[in-house]
């Protein structure tokens, strides 16, 4: 009898147990479990630092951190991961736009509702996730090719640095560019090839498409600002004048665009905000308390022409 009442009051004080540690970790504090991509340009270290400062700040918040190091496979890694730790939210910015169907059912299956940063996935169920934030990239395509239209660019020919084979970004940056090359037939794409978002991938392609086209080429259209920066380092290499004999204009607007538009080698930025941290905390918060998100959450960005950057440099957050 003795051994039965023991059992009993320590099953009892098992469930006191876990009914107490499930109150404090149910007790404000939010856990988010956040994959991002990699480092691979200056405009993802500012993603991240605004994501890991804003964690920081808000003491309700927990935030598990993994760096994917732009491979897919340890991205979903870490959601199952996050998914087995129990975190309340997941967060990510997918590497590629496909296949993450499975984890994300695992994720739905578990109860934890998934917000999409800065790029999107494809997926035949949209209510895997419940929210993506971050810019519209076929809307910056379009910027760039507009910018060059204003600025009567209509008759060139054109060198286009893709980023990550794949990607969203990439995807749509290039939609949004060619539209409006559409109603531009003078302008022409002669050379595309992915720099992988990366400077150093930037350069190398830039030096082969020097090789392969030289002096034919009129502008230089890049994905994002660092492959751009490479790219810089090519054309000068190569014995021309970037900014002068290749009009360049690119995508992101980090302080390093601003700093080769103040030398007179890049032409032209347009903004992809990094700073997604409040708006993703807020979001998680927003979820934690019953509300509903809209699917869309877009960024206010600008364009940045070469002639106002010493202007407004000093006001860049990244």
């Amino acid at each position: 009898m003795k051994k039965v009442v023991m059992l009993l009051c320590m099953a009892v004080l098992l469930v006191s147990g876990i009914s107490a540690g499930g109150q404090q970790e149910d007790d404000g504090k939010i856990t988010v479990g956040f994959s991002q991509i990699g480092a691979e340009s200056a405009w993802r270290v500012a993603n991240t630092e605004s994501i890991q400062s804003e964690a920081a700040a808000r003491p309700n918040i927990e935030l598990k951190f993994a760096d994917a190091q732009q491979k897919q496979e340890n991205q979903i890694k870490a959601i199952r991961s996050f998914i087995a730790q129990g975190v309340d939210v997941i967060a990510f910015s997918p590497v590629v736009e496909t296949g993450f169907e499975a984890v994300l059912v695992e994720a739905s299956e578990a109860g934890i509702p998934v917000i999409l940063t800065d790029r999107a996935v494809d997926v035949q169920d949209e209510s895997l996730w419940v929210t993506f934030m971050g810019s519209d990239f076929v809307e910056e395509g379009r910027r760039a090719a507009n910018w060059l239209v204003s600025e009567g660019y209509t008759d060139v020919n054109i060198v286009e640095l893709q980023g990550t084979v794949g990607s969203a970004p990439a995807i749509d940056r290039k939609t949004g560019f060619e539209e409006v090359m559409k109603a531009n037939p003078g302008m022409k794409i002669i050379k595309t090839q992915s720099g992988d978002f990366t400077r150093s991938g930037g350069k190398e392609v830039m030096e082969a498409f020097l090789k392969a086209e030289g002096d034919n080429i009129d502008v230089l259209y890049a994905h994002n600002d660092d492959m751009a920066i490479g790219a810089i380092q090519a054309i000068e290499e190569y014995g021309l004048a970037p900014g002068k004999d290749i009009i360049i204009v690119s995508i992101d607007a980090v302080r390093g665009a601003f700093e080769a538009m103040i030398e007179g080698k890049l032409n032209c930025t347009v903004e992809c905000s990094p700073l997604l941290g409040p708006q993703l905390f807020d979001a998680a918060e927003a979820l934690m308390k019953g509300e509903e998100l809209p699917k869309r959450i877009v960024t206010n960005e600008g364009v940045f022409p070469q002639e106002v950057a010493a202007d407004v440099i000093d006001s860049r957050l990244y």
